[in-house]
């Protein structure tokens, strides 16, 4: 296939594509009984133009038949009175009337023939204009709903185009909510853990290392709960009676008064 012809061929089904696009169908069946209408318009008009050409030979025929009775008349009396020669003068005039009669009469028939067939095909026509008509309201109506009701279905699916730009914009919004809470998240965890510093007040570096050791028993003591609930935890060392008795409670590990760390108390409350 020749470069030519693909391109005529790529931008006759482009045409094609963007045409069936643009066509709406209740637009067409109007154009369609528009057309009709004209075309039933015309045929009117050719009956109307059919019969005044039989009128008007109708009017010719009555003239010329006047004139046949006037000739025959004047024969007549001209024979009464012994005027032979007029006689048969008007008889001659009267002869050649007959023929332009005889020519006249054809064409009516011929007319009269013709007007009756344009008449028979303007009711038919005049049927079928009326038939098309109600089918294409019929037509017109179904797809009206039909296109409210994909309109609606697309809103309700969401598939639509208006919807569609809304519902990307909404997932747009969600993905940046979480993009944002994961990135909080992961600042207060680096801020917690001392990997970043917080510019924000004064850095306590010894307070930092505490809140770090305090947390690990704690995650300790929660893995030790999920193995015990699964069956895995080690059994714990049976406590020496001459330590713990039953039902005695348990020695504290620093006296009152004594703080953590073994720093002495200092007056005032520092250490």
């Amino acid at each position: 296939m020749s470069v030519m012809k693909r391109m005529s061929m790529i931008f006759k089904s482009k045409a094609n594509k963007a045409l069936d696009r643009m066509e709406d169908p209740r637009e067409t069946l109007d154009y369609s009984y528009q057309r009709q209408l004209e075309m039933l318009q015309k045929v009117r008009r050719g009956v109307a133009d059919v019969a005044t050409s039989r009128k008007r030979l109708e009017l010719q025929i009555n003239q010329l038949e006047q004139q046949q009775s006037k000739l025959t008349d004047q024969g007549r009396k001209a024979l009464q009175v012994g005027r032979e020669d007029l006689a048969r003068e008007a008889l001659t005039r009267r002869s050649g009337l007959d023929s332009q009669l005889n020519d006249l009469r054809a064409q009516y028939q011929q007319l009269q023939g013709e007007e009756e067939k344009l008449t028979l095909a303007s009711q038919r026509l005049q049927a079928k204009v009326d038939s098309f008509r109600t089918r294409k309201e019929t037509i017109k109506a179904t797809y009206t709903a039909a296109e409210a009701q994909t309109k609606i279905n697309e809103a309700f699916s969401g598939i639509s185009e208006e919807m569609g730009d809304v519902g990307l914009a909404i997932q747009r919004a969600e993905e940046k909510t979480e993009n944002m809470k994961a990135r909080a998240g992961a600042i207060d965890e680096l801020l917690a853990s001392g990997a970043l510093e917080d510019f924000s007040g004064p850095r306590d570096d010894i307070q930092a290392e505490l809140d770090r050791m305090g947390s690990g028993p704690g995650v300790d003591a929660e893995l030790e709960a999920l193995k015990a609930e699964l069956g895995q935890g080690t059994p714990q060392k049976e406590l020496n009676p001459g330590n713990q008795q039953q039902g005695a409670p348990a020695p504290q590990q620093h006296q009152q008064g004594q703080p953590q760390g073994g720093f002495p108390q200092q007056p005032g409350g520092h250490q």
